[in-house]
């Protein structure tokens, strides 16, 4: 079949199409906008690669053979398949949606940028749906090649290269606890910053060390982790119902009015928030309509 494929002139089938609807060569000709002589000649080279007459004089222009006849529909089938192929691709309608994207993100990243664009992307997309999936940084790229995520929010330093990338925002971190924490009425001083039972973020599981104990030992002090938890959803029931406190991001901490957030005594550095994707959406009008929703809200 590959053989009769390359041999096969496209052309040659949009001609056999319109002289089995016309069954007529000057009319086809005319429709097809080419000279009688050509689409004659088109004709030959039909009934020799279909070796059959295709279509033979009849009393009022000419007949199908049928061979001929076996092929309308086929014929008719896979030409509107092909021009549906090849047609430029259409403007995305929002309204009429019916995708289905798939995010990978963090639990900061559902909160601080997929729930503010939610509201948004539901009133002008009804008909789409979305599934929010956990982040999973070493598996980012290869589910993005198989179409198995549409979009990823992540670290700039952590974001794959082989990915586009958008930056969102800047972030930097706060001392928080709860709103009546009692020793968070006023910025700490260095040493009751160390002195405080603190609880830390551990995407990885476990660890308890992160930037801040980075930046304390640059200057010889040290902190006092006691707890170290998976992610913010269970900080944040931690903080209110302990004295712990935690260097969290201060977007989750200005949007809880539970919380109370105040300077630290030493800079951390803070993190870029990007959205990634891959090449083979890149160009996708639907994809292109998500992401710009999500940067409007972010």
């Amino acid at each position: 079949m590959d053989n009769t494929l390359r041999r096969i002139d496209l052309n040659l089938l949009v001609t056999l199409q319109a002289l089995l609807e016309e069954q007529n060569v000057t009319r086809a000709a005319e429709r097809l906008h080419l000279a009688q002589p050509t689409v004659s000649v088109q004709l030959a080279r039909l009934r020799h690669l279909f070796d059959d007459p295709l279509l033979l004089p009849g009393p009022r222009g000419m007949r199908a053979t049928a061979r001929a006849d076996a092929l309308r529909e086929p014929l008719a089938e896979a030409l509107a398949a092909l021009q549906r192929a090849v047609a430029p691709v259409q403007a995305f309608d929002p309204a009429q949606a019916k995708q289905t994207w798939r995010i990978m993100a963090s639990d900061f990243g559902e909160t601080t940028i997929v729930l503010p664009a939610l509201a948004d992307l539901r009133a002008r997309a009804p008909g789409t749906r979305l599934a929010v999936v956990s982040l999973a940084p070493a598996q980012m790229v290869a589910q993005s090649e198989r179409g198995e995520i549409d979009l990823a929010l992540h670290i700039t330093s952590d974001a794959p290269p082989s990915l586009h990338h958008r930056p969102l925002f800047q972030e930097r971190y706060v001392l928080a606890g709860r709103r009546d924490h009692p020793r968070l009425k006023r910025r700490p001083t260095l040493k009751q910053f160390c002195a405080l039972d603190h609880v830390i973020v551990s995407p990885d599981g476990g660890g308890f060390h992160g930037g801040t104990d980075s930046a304390l030992a640059h200057v010889g002090a040290r902190r006092n982790v006691v707890l170290s938890v998976p992610h913010f959803l269970f900080l944040r029931s931690v903080l209110l119902r302990t004295d712990l406190v935690a260097m969290m991001p201060s977007r989750l901490v200005a949007q809880d009015p539970a919380l109370k957030a105040v300077a630290a005594p030493i800079d951390v550095p803070g993190f870029e928030m990007v959205m990634l994707w891959h090449e083979r959406v890149h160009r996708d009008p639907a994809h292109r309509w998500l992401r710009e929703r999500i940067c409007a809200h972010s």
